[in-house]
């Protein structure tokens, strides 16, 4: 259930539609191919058969349409909306790209309050529809207060909406996009739905990335688009609340979507390296191969136990609970940037092999370093994460244990989310993670923790650190590997992972963060107490070279040959 092998699908549903539609999408991708995905690849193909297969077999009007607006099944359950943005980009980047987007243009729908458009864009799931998010500007990126896209009202009650969206996916083919924009009079913000087939849209031109290149990423410009009241999804606060809400689901999918592609890409070289002769044996013989290998699995493993735990926190949320608003950016941040780091490991194993055209790890070299840009910027999510820091550690309160969440709900609270008042989002006392593992690493860490902790109570930053902003993000990336490893040993737990595998995770978690204070020391000006605490934070795991030895013997190596594409 940690890793994925599509060829021997063991994930359970609690409905037979859930496993119905994953098994389907495996099928096609099977068939498909993998020479058939690189010859598109290349040639920059539109996937008119994906899509015909996504209609005919209903999977995003399944997927993605909550109770009451579709067909008896459909729902939005968060925990397979994730399952199935592992399995396509397992595959390609730019089929699960197709799907995010798709996400995205339809969160401002689902959370509005235009009923009318909601029937609609069920009706148009059903139909096979795709959808868009009109957000980003080509002056702007992510900068929603700068937006330039405006409503102008005219005297009969409507507007005429004009202006540029840019770096838009599915802006070719969208049955509806909405549109993020402003009342040129008011200047408040509005959602709006614009149909690509009207005369008033122009679809500018195909923006061409490294990566997923089947995808289409565009410009389009609303030259004096008529919009009346019946296309306006919200308004004010709740179109901004809506923006945000929108990005906290959507660009969620990104760390299940580096998970994928590193699991597949994670077969093809451990296949490789295993039939590649070098100096009379393989090269998985060579003891540093071994260790790339070993340690790449155990971050991808650790990838998947914080996204899936993550999942069982948003799930869970309501206005009561949002802590979800803490791991939901480092599930953005961290998972992904994790992918990136795995690839390069694996690539140090494959060399030159990675680089060639009929290989899937061409692709993933590609598309890995895609996906934290795609999502915008790390220090956008980073800023947010600092904000939590005080309440993790020293506000603590008592919550309710969450438990796996694989239950077939209608996740509606998603698309009830209140932004602001972060000052009164509360945690648990993190050192419950901790209890009943005796785990050398986990101990190591958990000192980490409570340095980190000291830090912060007899040490805080000073004001003229806390006015440096490259001082307070650096500091949180030490603050999101403690996040991040409260996660991974929860879930560690809940999924019964063994004690050799956690206690090599943590063992990279070690080093990771003897890093990031190496860094803080000598790149930061830090008070004489602040530099006692970080030189103690400079740790190296404990090391057991019986324990990896036998890790890659018992769980690594007998990946060997388990899944070949194709």
């Amino acid at each position: 259930m940690l890793f994925l092998n599509p060829q021997k699908y063991e994930q359970t549903f609690p409905d037979e539609k859930s496993q119905e539609i994953m098994l389907k999408t495996i099928d096609f991708f099977e068939k498909k191919g993998l020479r058939s995905i690189k010859e598109d690849d290349q040639a920059c193909k539109w996937y008119d058969d994906f899509l015909e297969f996504i209609k005919r077999e209903q999977i995003f009007a399944t997927l993605l349409t909550p109770a009451g607006y579709g067909a008896p099944d459909a729902r939005f359950d968060l925990s397979r909306v994730c399952e199935f943005t592992e399995i396509t980009a397992f595959y390609s980047l730019a089929y699960q790209y197709c799907y995010q987007v798709s996400i995205l243009g339809l969160g401002p729908i689902w959370m509005g309050d235009n009923e009318k458009v909601k029937h609609l864009t069920g009706r148009l799931l059903q139909e096979g529809g795709i959808f868009a998010f009109g957000m980003s500007e080509k002056a702007h990126g992510a900068d929603l207060y700068s937006n330039e896209m405006k409503l102008f009202p005219q005297p009969d009650g409507t507007y005429l909406a004009s202006g540029d969206k840019y770096y838009i996916g599915n802006a070719n083919e969208a049955a509806l996009v909405s549109v993020f924009a402003k009342y040129a009079d008011s200047g408040d913000f509005v959602f709006f739905v614009v149909d690509p087939k009207h005369e008033k849209y122009e679809l500018v031109k195909k923006i061409y990335t490294s990566g997923v290149r089947p995808a289409y990423v565009g410009e389009f410009k609303l030259h004096d688009y008529p919009i009346s009241q019946e296309q306006i999804l919200s308004s004010g606060t709740l179109a901004w609340d809506s923006s945000l809400s929108t990005i906290n689901i959507g660009k969620f999918q990104l760390g299940f979507a580096s998970v994928g592609i590193c699991e597949h890409a994670f077969y093809e070289a451990l296949n490789h390296a295993a039939d590649r002769i070098l100096y009379g044996k393989p090269v998985t013989a060579f003891s540093h191969i071994k260790k790339l290998f070993t340690e790449a699995y155990a971050r991808i493993v650790a990838m998947k136990l914080f996204a899936l735990r993550a999942v069982d926190y948003f799930r869970s949320s309501s206005e009561q609970d949002r802590r979800y608003l803490l791991f939901n950016p480092i599930q953005k941040m961290k998972v992904t940037t994790q992918g990136m780091k795995v690839i390069d490991m694996l690539l140090d194993a494959i060399a030159a092999k990675g680089f060639e055209q009929d290989t899937y790890f061409e692709l993933a070299i590609r598309d890995i370093g895609m996906i934290p840009r795609l999502e915008g910027t790390t220090h956008v999510n980073m800023a947010l994460v600092i904000k939590f820091m005080g309440n993790y550690f020293f506000n603590n309160v008592d919550y309710p244990e969450i438990p796996v969440r694989r239950d077939a709900q209608d996740d509606a609270n998603l698309f009830r989310q209140t932004t602001g008042k972060l000052a009164q989002i509360k945690f648990p006392d993190y050192r419950r993670a901790y209890k009943g593992v005796d785990l050398p690493n986990v101990q190591k860490f958990y000192e980490l923790v409570e340095l980190f902790r000291q830090l912060l109570a007899t040490a805080p930053p000073t004001e003229e650190q806390r006015r440096d902003v490259d001082y307070m993000l650096h500091l949180g990336e030490l603050f999101t590997m403690i996040v991040y490893a409260q996660l991974v040993l929860e879930n560690a737990k809940l999924y019964h992972v063994q004690d050799d595998l956690l206690n090599q995770i943590f063992s990279f978690l070690i080093s990771d963060y003897a890093q990031y204070a190496l860094a803080h020391l000598a790149n930061f000006v830090n008070t004489p107490a602040q530099e006692e605490l970080l030189y103690k934070m400079l740790q190296k795991p404990v090391l057991d070279p019986v324990q990896r030895d036998r890790l890659w013997q018992e769980q690594v190596y007998p990946l060997k040959g388990q899944y070949v594409m194709g």
